[in-house]
């Protein structure tokens, strides 16, 4: 009757356990590596969405009468307008999407920017969305219903196409 094990079966026993714990340590780092891939699509499809669901609400809640909208060029608009919808907590704010040096900045205030040149009087909060390709807003007047199309075209992100009814 054996009461140890022999050597020759503690060196089988140590080389299958390599063996299994080499296979171990490759699908924890594939894991690993597929993670940070997901993570990446995530936050890039979290980035969209928030930068579209910011656009939708600002249009939407838009007051017709209180939208500007200036061309700057072929690529490029200035807009203006009264919104129900404030990421700083304001009341009824104007917010102005501006193109700068080919990045898009959302200012939101409690007076309305007009020009490109804002003043120091004005306070208002920043938020920077991106490098653009294109940002374009169209107004149309059909039948009393105004209809707003926005095309932003985002650097390394989806191109975005709104075809808008401002509610107020």
């Amino acid at each position: 009757m054996k009461k140890a094990f022999t050597l020759i079966e503690l060196v089988v026993a140590i080389i299958i356990l390599s063996i299994l714990m080499v296979f171990l340590y490759k699908s924890y780092a594939d894991t690993n590596r597929v993670n940070k891939t997901y993570a990446k699509a995530v936050h890039k499809l979290t980035t969209e969405e928030l930068i579209k669901r910011t656009l939708y609400l600002d249009l939407m809640q838009a007051h017709k009468k209180s939208i500007f909208i200036q061309h700057i060029d072929k690529n490029f608009d200035f807009i203006s307008f009264m919104t129900g919808h404030s990421i700083h907590r304001r009341i009824n704010p104007y917010v102005s999407y501006i193109v700068k040096e080919k990045v898009i900045y959302r200012l939101e205030s409690l007076q309305q920017i007009k020009s490109l040149d804002v003043s120091r009087d004005i306070a208002y909060d920043i938020d920077k969305i991106g490098a653009v390709k294109k940002f374009k807003l169209f107004g149309t007047k059909d039948n009393k219903k105004e209809y707003f199309l926005l095309d932003l075209e985002l650097l390394k992100k989806a191109k975005i196409l709104f075809k808008l009814k401002a509610l107020n």
